[in-house]
């Protein structure tokens, strides 16, 4: 009796779990194996979506490529500035908090404000950053124009956007012990040295989850490109990420088949990634009194 009764009042969320979750997640699998445009009843064809996405579509694996250039720029850099960025704002220095409080306002931006702020001030002739290059009489590039330089732009975007992560590695500053880095000074280990092997093993679990974050986040993607090619991911097709392209095939193509394939395929490289990342926690992972993951 107990039991139905805890059912009978779980009944809501599990009735929204298996509408809003279980049934699409479903469906997406079974429309991966079937040619459905949505206009007209799906037509079971196994595999062939798959098989032809990786073997026949040159568009998918631009999109595939774009993603993975794009995810070894900015998941290194990313923690590596996100860390830099926590530490200065650990200092005890004078109006830290404004600091803070300044450096978190971007994220309060919505994506699209941001994306349209950022194409206006990286435009090759009027922005203001190639206006103030030209001024000291540096090389102005193309930006967003030009396909080598159009991903290191999108990646200074994300980066003006670190708030989270920064304020996450915060959190975890705040968490090491004082008595270690005391004692370390008192033994004549300098700054570097300190925050090398104290502060920086002290956060890894911190560092840890922003990874796993970013390996999840950077192939979805989808908004800040989208707004800045206006999604046709110029130029060149240099920003035409994975989402992006899932986005034309389902909702421009009406090809919801090959669309739900690359959701699954999707899926899976972002949880072969994680698994990785995870394996190799082991080894560089440390809690508190110095444990390593196990």
């Amino acid at each position: 009796m107990r039991l139905l009764t805890g059912l009978l009042f779980a009944s809501p969320w599990l009735l929204g779990l298996l509408l809003f979750n279980v049934y699409p997640i479903g469906s997406s699998f079974y429309y991966s194996l079937t040619s459905f445009s949505v206009l007209t009843r799906p037509v079971w064809v196994g595999f062939d979506n798959y098989a032809k996405l990786v073997t026949q579509d040159q568009a998918f694996l631009t999109s595939v490529s774009n993603s993975l250039i794009y995810a070894a720029m900015l998941i290194p850099s990313g923690l590596i500035v996100g860390i830099s960025l926590a530490l200065l704002l650990n200092t005890s220095v004078r109006g830290v908090g404004l600091y803070r409080a300044l450096y978190y306002l971007p994220v309060l931006v919505p994506p699209v404000a941001s994306a349209v702020i950022w194409k206006w001030v990286l435009n090759p002739r009027f922005g203001i950053v190639n206006a103030a290059l030209g001024a000291l009489g540096l090389p102005q590039p193309g930006w967003l124009s030009d396909p080598l330089w159009s991903k290191p732009s999108l990646v200074l975007v994300d980066l003006w956007a670190l708030g989270n992560a920064v304020v996450i590695y915060l959190a975890g500053l705040q968490d090491v012990p004082r008595e270690l880095l005391e004692a370390a000074e008192i033994d004549g280990a300098g700054g570097l040295q300190r925050t090398w092997y104290i502060t920086l093993p002290m956060i890894t679990p911190v560092i840890l989850f922003n990874l796993i974050m970013g390996v999840i986040g950077v192939f979805q993607s989808f908004t800040v490109p989208f707004t800045l090619t206006n999604g046709d991911g110029s130029p060149a097709q240099s920003l035409l990420f994975y989402s992006m392209y899932l986005y034309r095939n389902a909702f421009q193509m009406l090809r919801m088949g090959s669309a739900s394939a690359m959701a699954w395929m999707l899926l899976v490289v972002v949880l072969i990634a994680t698994l990785i990342v995870f394996g190799t926690s082991t080894r560089w992972v440390y809690y508190r009194g110095g444990e390593k993951l196990s």
